[in-house]
């Protein structure tokens, strides 16, 4: 078994590393003058499992990019099995055609990634279910949902926490937290007036002193959870906080949630945190470092990766 490490996230690859005691591979991945991107494997890989750490988030292409020409290398270096690990998956909002002649972006990437060699691939919590069956390949897809659900425990002992979906698509995942929580459920009905803007129409449940908890895959520009959060306090809530498997957090989110009545944002570290994101001060991250160690380690030997959720 042998870890290479792309550049999108180095420090979770070293940490994933070290959970499985593994030293990461020799490789170089690095921009010629005009940008290409250029691969060279430093060790042997002829005829061993390989895992490639590298998660196509911004800059999405670039990261990508990176990824694919790995595999190829390791292809044609004889590697017996090629698995991308992809904690974020970049392209997963485009999984549908949106009208007449729009492109179904995310089966596109799943076929790059199947042609440049891949075997099978890890990732976590894709933002619709339906991606696995993109690949032509295995796709082990973890869910964060026993890491926040451990976390809320540990954190919210004693002060009866409802768990919230900020909309009616996400309350499969936040139903999955609440039950593991045996506790109940909201969900905040709202209607988008035009792209890019969301408008709280209404709360389905009774949320009067309670502690709320926002439960979504994806915060990207944070104007979603923000609504959702006043709308919450507005209905009665004490207090709101939020968790999120992937933080995006583009343009001005980091400050908009700072500016927030949100508590605090828990998001992992499927995406390095930018030095905003390390500033912020009602923003945290939890590590899926070892949920991801585990579960590589498990497709190594061969063992049973769902019964980590049992």
């Amino acid at each position: 078994m042998k870890i290479v490490a792309c550049n999108s996230n180095r420090p979770l690859a070293e940490a994933v590393a070290a959970g499985l005691n593994l030293p990461l591979a020799k490789a170089s991945i690095r921009r010629f003058a005009d940008m290409e991107v250029f691969v060279e494997i430093h060790e042997n890989v002829r005829g061993e499992d390989v895992f490639v750490i590298q998660s196509t988030s911004y800059p999405t292409n670039d990261n990508l990019m990176e990824l694919l020409i790995t595999c190829d290398a390791l292809r044609r270096g004889s590697a017996r099995r090629i698995t991308p690990v992809i904690p974020y998956f970049g392209y997963a909002r485009q999984d549908r055609k949106s009208g007449p002649r729009t492109p179904i972006s995310a089966k596109l990437v799943a076929n790059l990634i199947t042609e440049a060699g891949a075997s099978r691939v890890l990732t976590m919590d894709l933002h619709a279910g339906q991606i696995q069956g993109f690949f032509d390949i295995p796709v082990d897809n973890l869910p964060a949902a026993p890491l926040f659900s451990r976390d809320v425990q540990e954190r919210f002992e004693g002060r009866n926490p409802m768990i919230v979906s900020p909309d009616v698509g996400g309350v499969l995942r936040a139903r999955i937290i609440a039950r593991r929580l045996n506790t109940d459920l909201a969900i905040i009905d709202k209607r988008r007036e035009r792209a890019g803007v969301s408008e709280v129409m209404n709360i389905i449940g009774d949320v009067k002193d309670r502690h709320c908890i926002l439960v979504d895959d994806i915060v990207d520009s944070g104007g979603t959870l923000c609504n959702a959060a006043e709308a919450l306090l507005a209905n009665g809530a004490k207090s709101v906080e939020v968790y999120v498997s992937h933080g995006v957090l583009s343009g001005g989110a980091v400050a908009r949630i700072a500016a927030s009545p949100i508590e605090m944002l828990t998001i992992t570290d499927s995406i390095m945190a930018t030095e905003a994101v390390r500033l912020a001060h009602n923003i945290r991250q939890l590590s899926i470092a070892p949920l991801l160690a585990e579960a590589m380690r498990r497709i190594s030997t061969e063992s049973s990766v769902s019964s980590l959720f049992d």
